[in-house]
């Protein structure tokens, strides 16, 4: 080998030797973030750490409390409408019975036959009733029923034609309904003593 091949063997032999040892070094040299900081830093350090952590929980509840105010609203808004158009089922199912009610008035004009004109009312009327117990409202039973004030009003008591009839309704004044199981009007009866 030439002298010169051989001296820039050993030198790159050297550098490599160098650039292993400096990477050796580095990895076993402990780093600066190690060395132990002192209680100020430390403090500094973890005033820093709960600052960010206040920060983040602030902003977590701004969020949530926009959010919650949001849903407030917006129920809000859904329960007015719920309370102005509510009824609009059950005035729509009845619109029907309303246009047999004008039919019913046109007829009577020109009929002559009181039975059918009578028919033709109890028809309309049986009608209603369909509907509004498919709307939840139910007619309150009175007849021969004892009294029950949470159903019943009585306005009147008279003698009762027979035993069995006392303490019992006799006469039902005004019909009384409840809607969905809930008194909506109670029934004004009469009651035998």
């Amino acid at each position: 080998m030439d002298p010169k091949e051989q001296k820039v063997r050993e030198e790159e032999l050297n550098a490599e030797e160098t650039q292993y040892t400096t990477e050796e070094q580095v990895l076993n040299e402990p780093a600066e973030e190690a060395t132990p900081l002192t209680a100020e830093e430390q403090l500094a350090k973890d005033l820093e750490q709960a600052q960010a952590d206040i920060e983040e929980q602030k902003d977590k509840y701004l969020r949530l409390s926009a959010e919650f105010d949001n849903y407030r609203k917006r129920t809000m808004k859904e329960k007015a409408e719920l309370i102005l158009n509510g009824g609009e089922k059950s005035i729509i199912s009845i619109l029907p019975i309303l246009d047999d009610f004008e039919r019913a008035i046109q007829t009577m004009e020109k009929a002559t036959d009181v039975t059918a004109v009578k028919e033709g009312v109890e028809l309309i009327y049986n009608k209603f009733i369909a509907v509004m117990g498919q709307n939840g409202v139910k007619m309150i039973e009175t007849k021969d029923q004892p009294l029950n004030t949470d159903y019943h009003d009585a306005i009147a008591v008279v003698p009762a034609p027979s035993e069995e009839l006392k303490g019992k309704i006799l006469d039902c004044v005004q019909n009384g309904y409840t809607l969905n199981d809930k008194v909506i009007r109670h029934s004004k009866v009469v009651i035998g003593e």
